[in-house]
């Protein structure tokens, strides 16, 4: 026991938290609402689990605060039929939230990160270099990079089904936004759609002379 109230916390972090900042699809508020964000937070952070802030998880990695979950899933438009992969999934957070959406999620990381409880048959842990993505699971309705990036890999675009989109934290300028990407008649593009504080993930640079 931890004296701690999650049920409570979870019910204020949909109240205070998603609902104000533009999470208005149903199916993710109610995801949001039922996966235990606690089991996949550091023990002694339990206490920071439904704060409205980056939580640090080692090794320069962080698991990202609930509106930029809540807003990159909302903008995503995740169907119950779409196959997903979540780029930098380390605990699992994402991928367990995904997986109460959509019909598969593969959990892609490049290192260790103990994972909370995630939907058996639902979720494959896959490990690899994060910006090489899972061609093995591919084509994917979704890709959802847990995290800012300067630049989105061609590999990645190269696994997504027609009509594919992109969800991902944005590095323009030193500032950090919130982007949804699709791709159509071979062609890709990205849109930002708010500013948000996400933490970047590394080997996302961007390529001299390149700009989507």
């Amino acid at each position: 026991m931890t004296g701690h109230n999650f049920e409570l916390m979870r019910r204020a972090m949909v109240t205070g938290q998603l609902r104000t900042t533009a999470v208005n699809d149903p199916r993710v508020i109610a995801a949001m609402g039922s996966v235990p964000r606690e089991a996949f937070v550091p023990a002694d952070m339990l206490p920071l689990a439904y704060t409205d802030r980056t939580l640090p998880l080692g090794d320069g990695r962080f698991l990202a605060a609930p509106m930029v979950t809540g807003r990159l899933l909302t903008e995503a438009r995740v169907r119950p039929i779409d196959r997903v992969l979540i780029v930098g999934a380390a605990t699992g957070y994402a991928a367990a939230v995904a997986a109460e959406l959509a019909a598969r999620v593969v959990a892609l990381e490049d290192g260790a990160f103990t994972p909370g409880p995630l939907p058996a048959g639902r979720v494959e842990r896959v490990q690899g270099p994060l910006a090489g993505g899972w061609p093995d699971g591919a084509p994917y309705d979704l890709i959802l990079i847990d995290g800012a990036v300067e630049a989105v890999p061609p590999a990645l675009v190269e696994q997504l089904a027609e009509d594919g989109r992109i969800a991902t934290g944005l590095v323009r300028d030193g500032v950090t936004k919130l982007a949804l990407g699709r791709k159509a008649g071979g062609g890709f593009g990205l849109a930002v759609f708010a500013d948000a504080e996400v933490p970047r993930l590394p080997d996302f640079a961007e390529p001299v002379g390149f700009r989507f």
